[in-house]
C-alpha cells in the first residue's frame, strides 16, 4: 500500500493565467471490428473516452487507435490525459484558434507531436514552425511556449516524462488548466514520481535479470 505524499509544483509559468465528464468524440474507423481494444475509443462512429486509472498501470497493452490524424482531433478540450505510466504520461492537447499553452518551464522531459493546424515553437530562446506531423523536444528545465498562428486548432499529443497532471485531468480551456494546478488540483501521483530502484523495490517492476 502507498501513502500519498504532497507531490511538488511541476511547473513553473510566465503568466498567471475538477475534472470534467469524458465528452463524446468523434472517432470513424473500423478497426473495432477486428481489435476488442479499439472499442474503448470507436463505436460505430461515435465513443467516449474511457476515465483513465489513478492507480498504478497494469502489466498489459494499452492501444490508441489512430494517434497521428483522427483520435487527438477528437477531443475538444485545452487538455485530456489519457494514460500515466511510472515513467511517462500521453496527453491530448488543442489550442484554439489565437491561442496559445502558456510560456513555463518544467521539472520533467517533454515530447510534443502535433496532429493538425499550424504554430509556433518557442524553445530555449529559439523559435520554429510547426505543422502536422512534425515533433519538437522540450528538455526539463527548458523555458517553452506554444502558439497557434493558423486558422484552425493547433492539436497535438505529448508524452512527459514523468507524469506532469493528475491521471484524471480533463481541462476544457488554459484557464481551467492554470487554476486546478494553482489550486493543488492537477499534480501528478505520488508512485509516477518514483525512481526506478524504488519500483523494483515496490514489487512494480522486476529487477533487471530476474
Amino acid at each position: 500500500m502507498f501513502l500519498a505524499k504532497a507531490p511538488l509544483a511541476r511547473s513553473i509559468r510566465g503568466s498567471s493565467a475538477s475534472s470534467s465528464i469524458s465528452s463524446v468524440c468523434r472517432v470513424s474507423r473500423t478497426s473495432h471490428l477486428t481489435n476488442p481494444a479499439s472499442r474503448l475509443f470507436s463505436t460505430t462512429k461515435m465513443a467516449t473516452f474511457p476515465t483513465p486509472s489513478s492507480d498504478p498501470p497494469k502489466h498489459e497493452m494499452q492501444y490508441f487507435p489512430d494517434m497521428v490524424n483522427a483520435l487527438p482531433s477528437a477531443s475538444a478540450e485545452f487538455r485530456r490525459v489519457l494514460w500515466t505510466g511510472l515513467y511517462t504520461q500521453l496527453v491530448l492537447m488543442t489550442i484554439p484558434v489565437g491561442g496559445d499553452i502558456g510560456e513555463e518551464i518544467h521539472t520533467v522531459d517533454q515530447i510534443l507531436t502535433f496532429t493538425s493546424g499550424k504554430g509556433l515553437a518557442q524553445v530555449g530562446g529559439k523559435e520554429q514552425e510547426v505543422k502536422a506531423g512534425d515533433l519538437v523536444i522540450v528538455p526539463a528545465g527548458t523555458k517553452h511556449q506554444f502558439l497557434n498562428t493558423g486558422p484552425t486548432p493547433l492539436i497535438l499529443y505529448t508524452v512527459y516524462g514523468p507524469a506532469e497532471h493528475k491521471p484524471t485531468s480533463v481541462h476544457k480551456t488554459k484557464d481551467q488548466g492554470e487554476k486546478e494546478e494553482e489550486d493543488g488540483i492537477d499534480v501528478p501521483p505520488e508512485w509516477s514520481q518514483r525512481s526506478k530502484k524504488e519500483n523494483v523495490e515496490a514489487g512494480l517492476v522486476p529487477a533487471e535479470g530476474s
